[in-house]
């Protein structure tokens, strides 16, 4: 039986941005998951609301899965009429939280990345090595972890497949 740990740190993140904010934090890792778990499962909640867009191609570390909420779709309004997500440390409490909740989106992973692909122009890709945070698919999650070698095969045979 996996029971769920929540705990409410909305008020907190709502101050920080005014348009969305962090309704509650699951931290909890039970049992074997299908994507990896969060890097810290004590930091799961404590990360940019707004992380940076575009997929760079790579990810070092899976840091916590978002539920997104919206309440024009059916989700209780605990943001007013603004979106907010629940934050978990693992992909199967964030998947039965979003089929349950009225108005949440499927899960997202937010990720760390090390190096990264930019793409400032179709097709041309440029080798990064700067941290970012960035929301990605869970499909990504699949074949795109990032490894000593990934960006070198990369840059000499680029595709445009992926993230």
């Amino acid at each position: 039986m996996m029971v769920s740990l929540l705990q409410i740190v909305g008020c907190k993140q709502a101050a920080i941005h005014p348009t969305f904010m962090v309704s509650s934090v699951d931290r909890q890792i039970t049992g074997t998951s299908v994507f990896p778990v969060a890097v810290d499962p004590n930091l799961v909640g404590t990360y940019p609301v707004e992380p940076a867009s575009g997929g760079g191609y790579f990810y070092d570390d899976v840091l916590e899965y978002r539920v997104w909420l919206n309440p024009n779709n059916g989700a209780e309004p605990l943001n007013g009429r603004n979106d907010y997500f629940v934050a978990f440390a693992q992909y199967e409490a964030a998947a039965a939280f979003s089929r349950k909740a009225s108005g949440a989106s499927p899960p997202f992973a937010l990720v760390r990345q090390l190096e990264w692909i930019e793409e400032p122009n179709h097709g041309e890709f440029v080798p990064q090595k700067t941290e970012r945070i960035t929301e990605w698919q869970l499909d990504w999650l699949k074949t795109q972890k990032r490894t000593a070698k990934s960006i070198d095969q990369f840059m000499k045979h680029p595709f445009e497949a992926g993230p």
